[in-house]
């Protein structure tokens, strides 16, 4: 029974990672599909709090993740699809897969949004070198919130339409990958 927790852990990483090796949509109506809801949701962000406008206008680029799925029994993952934007245009896609162990429960779906400070947080993403830990945190977008972007490393993260039902005290970390248009 002491193995049961680690053979847990490995089948759900490999299973993140698994998934994780297909970055972009595979035909050209897949890709028209994500870039679609990707200015979607940034439209949608930025009608919820017009202060955003500002953040996505100034920042060297940000990813945009419409939907990121969410689900846990002890051990958990997370993985979503999405569109790197620079300047306003989309250049790339990219996804986000996410692991987790402890006490949690449920689950849940939500868009995710990372701006990126500098063209060097934008080089990092990627390179695949954004990455975030535990005390990593994201803001609820609501209105306001744009105004006081906080950025760690160069990136600031916001989450939006947060629905389902999720119990968690949980450590884990987000991953990123990164592919050209």
């Amino acid at each position: 029974m002491n193995g049961y927790p680690m053979r847990m852990t490995c089948l759900v990483a490999g299973l993140v990672f698994m998934v994780g090796c297909t970055t972009a949509p595979r035909s050209d109506e897949g890709k028209a599909v994500i870039e679609n809801k990707a200015a979607a949701a940034v439209a949608k962000a930025q009608t919820s709090d017009p202060t955003l406008t500002n953040v996505f206008s100034t920042s060297a680029g940000y990813a945009v993740f419409p939907t990121v799925g969410k689900g846990a029994a002890g051990i958990g993952g997370a993985y979503g699809k999405g569109v790197l934007f620079e300047r306003g245009i989309a250049v790339g896609y990219c996804d986000l897969t996410q692991a987790t162990i402890g006490l949690q429960l449920g689950g849940q779906g939500y868009t995710e949004i990372l701006c990126f400070e500098s063209g060097t947080a934008v080089d990092l993403f990627k390179q695949g070198r954004t990455r975030f830990d535990a005390q990593a945190t994201a803001v609820a977008i609501k209105s306001g919130t744009g105004a006081n972007a906080k950025f760690s490393d160069g990136v600031a993260v916001y989450t939006m339409d947060e629905a389902g039902l999720m119990y968690e005290a949980s450590v884990g970390g987000q991953k990123f990958s990164y592919q050209p248009k």
